[in-house]
C-alpha cells in the first residue's frame, strides 16, 4: 500500500529538519534521580506554579510497556515511571473521543453529551462551546498553553479548534487518524483530505514528516522559545500507535525476528515514540523546566489487538468495557512528588487531571461546577487514599440494544438491554453488550490471527446482559458473581439509576456533506460559519483543490495503489 511504501522517505525526512542531529543513545538524556531511599523528604516544595507536561499515546496498549512484562521496548518510559509513581488502578475511556472530552473537561461524557461513538469528521458536531476546558483553567492561573498532536474533538465551526478552546498554539490533527507521513485522512471511499494544522491554518509544508518525530521536534522548538520562570503547559498527544501501522525501517529492523507483521510494526511504532519522549524529557531539562516540572502519562484506551496491540492478561480490547478497554497505563513523574519509586493502587479515572492540574497550578476551581473529577495529587505524591471510590465508565442509550436484556432482569429499575458500566468499589457491572470479551495474547506467532483465535474464547455469555465482578480479587473478568450477589447487582444499578438522571441528550449528529475536503481546498477543517445561516445546495459538485501541493500528494498517493494493486496481483 501507498501508505506502507512512503515510510523509505523517512531518514530524508528526519535529516530534514535536524532530528537525528541529537543524540538518542546519551545516558543522561532522562534525568538521573537520586537513588537514596531517604529522598522523599528532601522533596522540593511548590515555590511557583510547576510546568505540567501531559503526554497522551493512542491505541497503546496495557500490555504494551515494558515494565508490563511486554515484549517491546520502551526504555525511557520504563525508567520515567521508576523514578516516579506508577498509577497501576487507571481507568480511561474505551475509544478515543471520549477520553479527550472527559480528560478537558473533567466530566463524564453523559454530562458533555458525547456519551455515543466518536465525533467523525463529517458531524457537525464539538466539544461542547459552554465547557470551560482545562487548558482555558490554566490560561486563567497565568500558564501559557500549547497543544502538539491530535485533536478528535470536533472542528466543524472554528470556536471548536484548539486554538479557541484554550490553546495558545497548536500543531496537529483535527480528526481521528491520519496517514503518518503525507497527514491524509479518508471518511470513506472518495471522501479524503489533509489534516495537518498549525494553528487555523493548514500545514502543507510540513508533509513528509513523521508525526511522532515532528511533534517531539515541535515541543522542544516551544520550550527553547519559552521563559522557564513562567509556567507552561504542553498537551502532546501523539498520533502513535493508532494505525495505519507506520515507522521509519530503522525501528522495524529492531523486531526482525518478531514472527507476526502487524505486531512487528506496532512494536517499532511504540519504541519510536518511548524515543521521543526522552528527546522532550531531555529538552526539560536541557531548558531549565525539569525541576519544577510534573510528567504525566496516560493511554486514550485499550490496545487494538488485531492491529498489534496486547491487553493481556485483561480481558477484552479498544472499544469494550472490559478492562483490556478501559484500563489504562499511567503514570506521574516529577522531582516534586514526595514520596516517588512506588507503585500506587489508589483508584484514579481520566476526569481526575482536570482539578488535580488545576489545583497544581493554584488556579480557581470555585466557579466550576459540576466536575466529575477528583484531586488526585494527594494520592500521587503522598500516597494519602484516594477521594474517588467509584467510576462511571459509561451509558450508551443509542448503542445496539443487547438481545437478551430488559428491565425485568434489572429489577424493574434498569432496562439490562442498554449498554453501560459502573464501578463502586471493588465491583464493577456491566450491562448490554459490553462488546469483545475475549482474553487474547499478544500476537508474536506469524500466522494471525490464527495462531491465537481458539484461546481463550468465551462462548457462554451470549445470552446474558448483566455481569458482575469483584475486581479487586479478580481484575482479569473471569469469574462472574451477577447470580450469587444479586444484592450487589441491585446496588449498582440503583447507582446507574442515579446517573442516568443527570445525563444530558446524546449529542450525534448526522452527517454534513458541506464537511467533503474538496470544499476546503482538499484539506480538513471547518466548514460552518458562526450563524451557519447559509442552506447547502445538495446538488452541487465539490469544488477542485486549490491547492497545487495537494494534488501531487493525491496523485502520488494514487500511484502507489495502482502500484500495490499490480504487486499484489502478481503475487497471488
Amino acid at each position: 500500500m501507498a501508505v506502507y511504501a512512503l515510510t523509505g522517505f523517512s531518514l530524508v525526512s528526519l535529516l530534514s529538519f535536524g532530528y537525528l542531529s541529537w543524540d538518542w543513545m546519551k545516558p543522561s538524556l532522562v534525568a538521573d534521580v537520586a537513588t537514596d531511599p531517604m529522598e522523599k523528604s528532601l522533596s522540593p516544595t511548590f515555590t511557583r506554579p510547576p510546568h505540567i507536561i501531559f503526554i497522551l499515546t493512542d491505541d497503546q496498549g496495557y500490555h504494551d510497556i515494558g515494565y508490563h512484562g511486554s515484549d517491546i521496548q520502551t526504555p525511557t518510559l520504563d525508567r520515567l515511571a521508576a523514578e516516579g509513581v506508577k498509577l497501576e488502578n487507571y481507568y480511561i475511556q474505551p475509544i478515543c473521543t471520549p477520553s479527550r472530552s472527559q480528560l478537558i473537561t473533567g466530566r463524564y461524557q453523559i454530562h458533555t453529551g458525547l456519551q455515543h461513538s466518536i465525533i467523525r469528521p463529517r458531524q457537525p458536531n464539538c466539544l461542547p462551546l459552554d465547557q470551560v476546558t482545562l487548558p482555558q483553567k490554566l490560561q486563567e492561573a497565568g500558564y501559557s498553553t500549547h497543544m502538539v498532536g491530535k485533536w478528535h474533538l470536533g472542528f466543524y465551526k472554528k470556536e471548536c479548534l484548539p486554538t479557541r478552546r484554550g490553546f495558545d498554539t497548536f500543531l496537529g490533527s483535527l480528526t481521528g487518524n491520519v496517514d503518518y507521513y503525507t497527514y491524509d485522512n479518508c471518511d470513506g471511499p472518495g471522501v479524503c483530505g489533509y489534516d495537518l494544522h498549525e494553528g487555523e491554518d493548514v500545514a502543507w509544508d510540513q508533509s513528509g514528516k513523521y508525526s511522532t518525530f515532528l511533534y517531539a521536534q515541535r515541543v522542544s522548538k516551544i520550550l527553547a522559545s519559552h521563559s522557564p520562570k513562567e509556567p507552561i503547559f504542553i498537551y502532546v498527544a501523539f498520533q502513535a500507535v493508532h494505525t495505519p501501522l507506520q515507522s521509519p525501517k530503522e525501528y522495524i529492523y529492531r523486531y526482525r525476528s518478531m514472527g507476526n507483521v502487524a505486531r512487528r510494526k506496532y512494536a517499532a511504532m511504540v519504541t519510536c515514540m518511548d524515543e521521543a519522549v526522552k528527546n522532550i524529557t531531555w529538552a526539560l531539562k536541557k531548558y531549565g523546566y525539569y525541576d519544577n516540572s510534573v510528567i504525566v502519562f496516560s493511554t486514550d484506551n485499550g490496545g487494538q489487538t488485531f492491529s498489534g496491540g496486547s491487553n493481556w492478561p485483561l480481558r477484552g480490547r479498544k472499544g469494550t468495557y472490559w478492562e483490556g478497554g478501559v484500563r489504562g497505563i499511567g503514570f506521574v513523574h516529577s522531582p516534586l512528588i514526595e514520596r516517588k519509586r512506588r507503585t500506587s493502587w489508589a483508584l484514579v479515572h481520566i476526569t481526575d487531571w482536570y482539578p488535580t492540574l488545576v489545583s497544581l497550578a493554584r488556579g480557581n476551581l470555585s466557579n466550576v461546577q459540576g466536575l466529575d473529577g477528583y484531586d488526585v495529587w494527594p494520592a500521587i505524591s503522598e500516597g494519602k487514599e484516594s477521594p474517588r471510590t467509584e467510576i462511571l465508565h459509561n451509558i450508551d442509550p443509542l448503542y445496539n440494544h443487547a438481545k437478551y436484556g430488559s428491565l425485568e432482569d434489572g429489577f424493574g429499575i434498569w432496562n439490562t438491554a442498554v449498554q453501560a458500566s459502573i464501578r463502586v468499589g471493588e465491583w464493577k457491572l456491566l450491562t448490554g453488550d459490553p462488546g469483545y470479551s475475549d482474553w487474547i495474547p499478544p500476537q508474536t506467532l506469524t500466522n494471525f490471527p490464527g495462531s491465537w483465535w481458539n484461546l481463550e474464547r468465551l462462548t457462554d455469555g451470549l445470552r446474558k446482559s448483566v455481569w458482575l465482578f469483584n475486581i479487586t480479587a479478580d481484575p482479569y473478568e473471569r469469574y462472574d458473581l451477577s447470580e450469587q450477589r444479586p444484592d450487589v447487582v441491585r446496588t449498582l444499578l440503583m447507582r446507574l439509576v442515579h446517573y442516568n438522571r443527570t445525563a444530558i441528550p446524546v449529542r450525534y449528529p448526522a452527517e454534513n456533506p458541506r464537511a467533503h475536503p474538496d470544499f476546503n481546498g482538499g484539506a480538513w477543517g471547518p466548514w460552518a460559519s458562526e450563524d451557519d445561516g447559509e442552506e447547502w445546495e445538495g446538488g452541487r459538485e465539490p469544488l477542485k483543490s486549490r491547492n497545487k501541493k495537494k494534488c501531487k500528494i493525491c496523485k502520488l498517493r494514487s500511484f502507489f495503489r495502482k502500484l500495490n494493486t499490480r504487486l499484489m496481483s502478481n503475487r497471488i
